[in-house]
């Protein structure tokens, strides 16, 4: 009988605008869960995207009718909302998620979950051992992350690397997550679960160059909006019990 690292697992992808990536993201991770979980499924977010992503979903979805799932916002609500429907639509047990362009190796579930075995945490989260994006980008990461650990004492190596795997009772006990655009959703999902007690580990992962389409979130609108949601999650805990 095979042996499975996991008895079940949900997968999710937010997409937007991923037509050229999305299918051989989906494909290799297929490919690892046959091997690694008894039970599982993939939900597939499109988020208002404007290409054929919506199409290559479905084309998806014919091949897998029963372990794939299709969610679309229309309008396009934000990596937030993607990450919300993701996480609130998941059924199983544990949860992971990674980003639907194929810059993480999917592959290196299977050291999420031996980490999560090994320190008994409720979350895993990655840390890019070598992030394939600007220095800029890198720059405001990480002054982003020296806020959040001012405000709310969270310390982690990246808060916002997009490749995590989420033990089900985590998103079924904190507060309900209110971010819909920006960076705010991965500190505002870390600081209510570390507020609400979980335990929280981190593993290194790897990260490669962006070969199809481009990278969203970075316009003024979006980190304008990220600072407010920050202030205003710092607002509600010290003064309104949030």
């Amino acid at each position: 009988m095979k042996k499975y690292q996991l008895d079940e697992l949900s997968v999710f992808f937010p997409c937007y605008n991923e037509e050229k990536n999305i299918e051989n993201t989906v494909s290799k991770a297929i490919k690892v869960l046959n091997n690694v979980v008894k039970k599982w499924e993939i939900i597939l977010i499109n988020d208002g995207s404007k290409d054929n992503t919506g199409k290559v979903l479905e084309k998806i979805k014919f091949a897998n009718p029963k372990q794939i799932k299709i969610i679309t916002h229309d309008p396009n609500r934000g990596y937030g909302a993607a990450l919300k429907s993701g996480l609130y639509n998941s059924q199983y047990q544990w949860i992971a998620f990674s980003d639907s362009d194929g810059q993480f190796d999917f592959g290196e579930i299977t050291k999420f979950i031996d980490k999560q075995k090994e320190t008994n945490s409720d979350i895993v989260i990655g840390y890019y051992l070598s992030r394939k994006v600007s220095k800029a980008t890198i720059l405001t990461s990480k002054i982003w992350e020296i806020i959040v650990f001012i405000l709310f004492g969270l310390k982690v190596t990246d808060i916002d690397c997009g490749f995590k795997l989420i033990n089900k009772k985590v998103v079924d006990t904190i507060p309900r997550l209110e971010a819909e655009r920006g960076a705010f959703i991965s500190s505002e999902f870390l600081i209510k679960s570390k507020k609400s007690g979980f335990k929280i580990s981190e593993l290194g992962v790897h990260h490669y160059p962006r070969v199809e389409g481009q990278a969203t979130g970075r316009n003024i609108k979006v980190i304008i909006k990220s600072f407010s949601d920050l202030f205003g999650l710092w607002y509600k805990i010290n003064f309104k019990r949030a």
